[in-house]
């Protein structure tokens, strides 16, 4: 039971050429890099977050 759950959540090469086709039809060519500059500037400020030292939030 575990297994088939398994082999269904790997995601195979056509697969992930269907999702970026229909990304780009959703969204556009030129919205693209908007979206993953937005993105990333969203990890890197969740990694500053976990970073800051818990006792600072302790002394306020």
């Amino acid at each position: 039971m575990i297994l088939d759950l398994n082999i269904m959540l790997i995601a195979g090469p056509w697969q992930v050429v269907i999702v970026v086709i229909a990304i780009v039809l959703l969204f556009g060519g030129k919205k693209i890099p908007e979206l993953m500059k937005g993105l990333g500037s969203g990890i890197k400020e969740f990694k500053n977050a976990s970073k800051e030292d818990p006792k600072d939030d302790a002394e306020k």
